[in-house]
């Protein structure tokens, strides 16, 4: 019996190390594929919000029927929907265009969102507006000053815009947020980090403790500053901080450009806020969650939740659900780490 579990446990092993190399190959030619192919072939959706949670209002009010009161309410509901596609021609509300950005370390969700903005400037009228539902901690600062510069292309064509921030809007996410014409922020959302940081690991005393030589070679005396194998001057150091700094007021420059009320030197020194203690500073009008604002715009305005979708290859499925597995795995093995604090047993 020992034998057979033995064997059991071996056939596991190999079966997991399987799954995990086919996972790994998959998730590297899906991102191959992402960086080479962009959004080609991707597909505009547009998803109309009041029809949305009218079928779940439909649903909730299924379940409390009998089987014969949702029959006659089903027939009620054709003949209503039926009205109102004749009456929808003289629906003259605006429209308030809905997008969602959750941002990485570069960003990398750019394209989509440049595409959606080009596509709903092309149908928007003078009135209507926007809102952007974004979540991100920031990342590079090249990628969040484009992302911001998108944002931008909306207030020049005149449409008002919302941001509402749910969970996090830090450094890079910042950025993009003070473009708002509005800024809300749900009460423990995290706010701010308007600052500069850069870290570079550098391996010289070790490789010179083996006698390995590194040769830096540039044109041009701030070509590189600081380097990672070779050895590091005073004289780079001072440069690289003097970049950071000019990032950085390049970084308050916008800030304050887009929020004149803000008193950009006393929130500026890299420190972070929570919503409800945003609101007091004045790095945020209101708040607010997206989801309580958007039902309390649903009577004057006509909501249209905008995503660009790529369309996902065979491999690409593979990879996303095996990436997914391993995920759960490590999420459940730190609950039980958690949970084991809290066993007295």
């Amino acid at each position: 019996m020992g034998d057979w579990f033995y064997e059991y446990g071996l056939f596991l092993a190999e079966a997991m190390t399987f799954v995990v190399a086919v996972a790994a190959i998959a998730l590297i030619i899906v991102k191959a594929r992402n960086q080479a192919g962009g959004h080609r072939g991707a597909t505009l959706q547009v998803r109309n919000r009041h029809t949305y949670m009218r079928h779940h209002l439909e649903t909730l009010e299924d379940a409390k029927l009998s089987r014969a009161q949702r029959i006659r309410q089903h027939k009620q509901r054709r003949k209503q929907s039926k009205r109102e596609q004749r009456d929808r021609t003289g629906d003259h509300r605006k429209t308030l265009w809905v997008l969602d950005f959750h941002g990485d370390l570069k960003a990398s969700r750019i394209p989509a969102l440049t595409e959606e903005i080009s596509s709903i400037l092309l149908a928007a009228k003078s009135d209507d507006e926007v809102m952007l539902r974004l979540e991100s901690g920031g990342g590079l600062v090249h990628a969040y000053g484009l992302a911001s510069a998108q944002l931008d292309r909306l207030k020049q064509a005149g449409l008002k815009l919302t941001v509402c921030v749910d969970k996090v809007a830090a450094s890079g996410g910042y950025m993009m947020a003070c473009c708002a014409d509005r800024l809300i922020a749900a009460p423990f959302a995290v706010i701010g980090s308007i600052g500069v940081v850069a870290q570079v690991p550098n391996v010289h005393r070790l490789l010179k403790r083996n006698d390995i030589d590194v040769e830096v070679l540039t044109a041009g005396r701030y070509k590189r500053t600081l380097t990672v194998l070779g050895e590091n001057t005073e004289e780079g150091r001072a440069r690289f901080l003097e970049d950071l700094h000019e990032t950085h007021e390049l970084f308050k420059s916008w800030v304050s450009e887009h929020r004149p009320v803000l008193d950009i030197e006393q929130v500026a020194d890299g420190d972070i806020w929570f919503g409800r203690q945003a609101l007091k500073d004045k790095l945020i009008d209101e708040v607010n969650t997206s989801e309580a604002w958007l039902q309390s715009r649903g009577e004057d305005v006509r909501i249209l939740e905008v995503a660009l979708k790529s369309k996902r290859s065979v491999m690409e499925r593979l990879g996303r659900t095996a990436s997914k597995a391993v995920e759960r795995g490590v999420d459940r093995a730190i609950e039980r780490v958690t949970a084991s604090r809290w066993d007295h047993q």
